[in-house]
């Protein structure tokens, strides 16, 4: 496969795998090819069960499911929007249904949308775009998401954003550190905290402590 972004597109390009939030499915998000592809894993195999087709030239590059199941939205690097698409766990497909730009104007120049992530309530979406050194909030309105803002990530090259106890995490890459944000709670829109140093910083995983017995 391919796609006609022919600098970006000449192949395939898995940019993330995904698991469902039924557990029986995971989507990897193919940059090259335009494409979501849902898979089975069945005795360490990871087969093919559908793929589903995306906007030519879009360039699919991380993927975030609503916490109860129903959505996934789908960040595009190529062309700075979310694409929201219903998604059906019974039957393990995705059905494209809206194209949403993450930023409130035209970028200066290319954008590369990195992250996305969806809070633990369903009615919040944030998005990083490097290019631009933003953080992009949205309100989830039904089948639809609406753009309530953008603010600075505090740092350059938002690569990777996470969202824990009401905060996000920012791993700004070339600035070297990571940022975190209070999220305001009716609107959603992130209040910068604090940053530590972390250089080249790609991704923030959030850990658990184990209670002492």
């Amino acid at each position: 496969g391919s796609g006609p972004h022919t600098p970006r597109q000449q192949g395939p390009h898995a940019h993330q795998v995904q698991p469902d939030p039924s557990g029986r499915w995971a989507v990897s998000v193919d940059l090259g090819t335009d494409s979501l592809r849902v898979c089975t894993l069945a005795d360490g195999t990871l087969d093919v069960h559908r793929e589903i087709a995306l906007r030519p030239g879009s360039g699919p590059r991380h993927l975030a499911f609503h916490p109860d199941g129903t959505y996934a939205y789908v960040l595009n690097e190529l062309t700075p929007t979310v694409t929201v698409c219903h998604w059906d766990a019974d039957d393990g497909t995705l059905k494209p249904l809206a194209e949403t730009p993450v930023l409130p104007g035209a970028p200066a120049g290319d954008a590369y949308p990195s992250g996305i992530v969806a809070s633990p309530d369903g009615r919040f979406v944030w998005t990083a775009t490097r290019g631009e050194d933003v953080l992009s909030t949205f309100s989830v309105e039904g089948e639809e998401l609406r753009l309530v803002g953008a603010v600075t990530c505090a740092g350059h090259w938002p690569r990777a954003i996470t969202e824990a106890g009401g905060f996000l995490y920012v791993a700004n890459e070339r600035s070297g550190d990571v940022s975190w944000f209070a999220v305001d709670p009716a609107t959603g829109l992130p209040r910068y905290e604090g940053s530590i140093d972390a250089p080249a910083a790609s991704c923030v995983v959030i850990g658990q402590v184990a209670d002492e017995a």
